[in-house]
């Protein structure tokens, strides 16, 4: 059901490789990589040395002091990329109605260094000294919360958690709240902070990450025949929804308009995903029916693209069975290449960049793909190449089987 139009009208952005919209597109463009060595805690014994940290942010610029000290910096990231967001909707809380304004922010992993920090006081201090604040830290809906509250949003709250599909679902869901009537403006997307040791070690010990410590910037290297494992990254993207009545009314700059969305589960393992592609499948296929776009009309597809040996091949696979001869042609990139996977974020900054192509005539190149997998049978561009967008999927995956796309599109009267 689509009673109501739903565009795209901010864009907040924190990154590897840069953070707010604009500059987060420049450093897409010019390639630049934002994978390196970890130097957020000390990995020397660990398989894995290399990750895609976010530099230079200052949580003072968003939150006072106090409570910058008292909150996650998962929850950090998540109040800096919505204020960018609707600081470029040109959007102020107080001209919202707050009961029809929601936030949906997901996030994979929630406050684990938190949780990993306050275990550890607890196991060599003793129970007593397990701050008051460890909870409202760690738990995964105050990131969206902490949203809501700075910007007096009273519609719906909600944090949903999907591993590395978060703030695919994030949006879609909020696009389907906007659809439905229940609010009029979202702020969505998905924030994450999971390079920190304990989720570095996790990964590794299933075989996940990329152990290429010698050349961290070589590491993430999507669809690539010597790919092994992807590379851990950091950051938040969130995006302003709303309708189009809404964005009409106050001359807005709209960035798309979100006219499909396919969320489906493989059901079939908890960590791999189906070897025939079936769901990423249908969930493509739900969106593009939903879009009423046909194969030849899609341009983009902003893959999952993670770098792991599995993923990649299953995606190529369930891109060529879906679209058979446009397979050639419909161009495929993946930001993860430059920005590593950003796990519960990843949607959301890839759904960014794919907009940004749309509104340049750009896209950006899928880095290190020195020597393509003949298993990676799709069309990855990997230079800067100038090329008009009108209509893209965003693909995005996750542990457990959970599969979402959107499909997004140039806005048009």
């Amino acid at each position: 059901m689509k009673d109501r139009r739903v565009v795209i009208t901010g864009l907040g952005v924190v990154s590897p490789i840069a953070n707010g919209r604009e500059a987060y597109w420049q450093a897409l463009k010019e390639g630049k990589n934002g994978v390196g060595a970890i130097t957020c805690f000390d990995a020397s014994e660990f398989s894995v040395q290399v990750g895609a940290e976010v530099k230079d942010f200052d949580p003072t610029q968003w939150l006072p002091k106090k409570e910058a000290k008292r909150s996650d910096r998962v929850i950090q990231f998540a109040v800096a990329a919505s204020d960018m967001a609707m600081e470029d909707a040109g959007l102020k809380a107080e001209d919202l109605d707050s009961n029809r304004f929601g936030v949906y922010i997901g996030s994979g992993q929630g406050g684990i260094e938190t949780c990993f920090d306050s275990f550890q006081t607890m196991m060599t201090k003793g129970p007593k000294r397990v701050s008051p604040f460890f909870i409202p830290m760690m738990i995964g809906n105050m990131s969206a919360a902490y949203v809501a509250i700075r910007h007096q949003a009273k519609g719906p709250n909600m944090c949903v958690v999907t591993a590395c599909a978060t703030s695919i679902h994030s949006i879609g869901e909020a696009t389907r709240t906007i659809e439905r009537g229940d609010a009029d403006v979202m702020l969505c997307g998905g924030t994450e902070v999971a390079l920190r040791s304990i989720c570095v070690a996790g990964f590794a010990a299933m075989k996940a990450l990329s152990t290429r410590n010698d050349e961290p910037e070589r590491a993430s290297r999507p669809f690539d025949k010597d790919r092994d494992g992807f590379v851990i990254g950091e950051g938040a993207g969130v995006l302003v929804l709303e309708t189009l009545e809404s964005a009409k009314a106050r001359g807005a700059h709209i960035y798309g308009e979100v006219v499909g969305y396919g969320s489906t589960c493989d059901a079939g393992h908890i960590t791999a995903p189906d070897p025939e592609g079936k769901g990423a499948i249908r969930a493509m296929k739900i969106a593009m029916d939903q879009a009423g776009w046909s194969v030849d009309q899609v341009d983009l597809i902003n893959a999952h693209g993670t770098s792991t040996p599995l993923n990649d091949k299953v995606e190529s696979i369930a891109i060529r069975n879906l679209f058979g001869e446009s397979t050639d042609r419909v161009m495929v990139n993946s930001t993860k290449s430059m920005i590593g996977h950003c796990l519960g974020a990843a949607g959301a900054l890839e759904t960014v960049a794919a907009l940004q192509s749309v509104e340049e005539g750009i896209v950006h190149p899928t880095l290190n793909l020195d020597q393509k997998d003949p298993d990676c049978d799709v069309n990855v561009i990997t230079e800067t190449t100038e090329a008009k967008v009108d209509r893209f999927l965003v693909n995005s995956f996750g542990f457990g089987g959970h599969n979402g796309v959107l499909a997004i599109q140039r806005f048009s009267d």
